[in-house]
């Protein structure tokens, strides 16, 4: 009962903030505005002018400057050089993202229904079990080929030398050449 006695004391004492802030978008392009820097205004130098214009500000002042500030870059409503924002042109061109733009998509005629993309995976099989399995496209089996069985197995892949010996396994010694005489003797 006590507890409920504190808690009921305390919520009707907290005094109640009788100023309003206008929302942070507001706050900032007011601030931009009123700056009138030709090189636009620095993240400290809207944070400053806004402290001193509306006085009393959320402890959070400088998370919810940061976020607002990059959600309305984000958006295109401020432009970010150098370090400062400034409110863009109204003919400049709006600058493009990173990355290579998307195709521009073609209109299809009226009455026409988009198809369908095909499915992923591979196509599910027939359930009809009498229907014969799809055959292949060129005619040939599947697979590695068979092996063709050697004729006979008594006559040897190579033919003996022409002096009727067989030659060794292996690489042949190499043929020394024949003593010649000096020169000039």
């Amino acid at each position: 009962m006590a507890s409920e006695e504190l808690l009921g004391n305390d919520l009707t004492q907290a005094p109640a903030p009788t100023t309003t802030l206008p929302q942070y978008p507001e706050m900032i392009i007011s601030t931009i505005k009123s700056l009138n820097e030709a090189n636009g205004s620095n993240k400290s130098a809207i944070s400053k002018h806004i402290e001193a214009t509306y006085g009393t500000l959320p402890p959070a002042h400088t998370t919810l400057l940061s976020h607002h500030l990059n959600k309305l870059r984000s958006t295109g409503q401020l432009q970010f050089i150098k370090n400062n924002y400034l409110i863009p042109d109204p003919t400049s061109p709006p600058r493009r993202g990173r990355g290579r733009p998307p195709k521009p998509k073609t209109p299809l005629p009226s009455g026409v229904l988009p198809l369908s993309p095909r499915p992923r995976g591979r196509p599910p099989k027939s359930r009809d079990p009498t229907a014969s399995p799809p055959k292949a496209l060129s005619g040939k089996k599947r697979g590695r080929p068979p092996k063709v069985a050697a004729t006979s197995a008594a006559v040897p892949a190579t033919p003996p030398a022409a002096g009727g010996v067989r030659r060794g396994r292996g690489r042949p010694p190499k043929v020394k050449p024949a003593a010649t005489a000096p020169v000039g003797a």
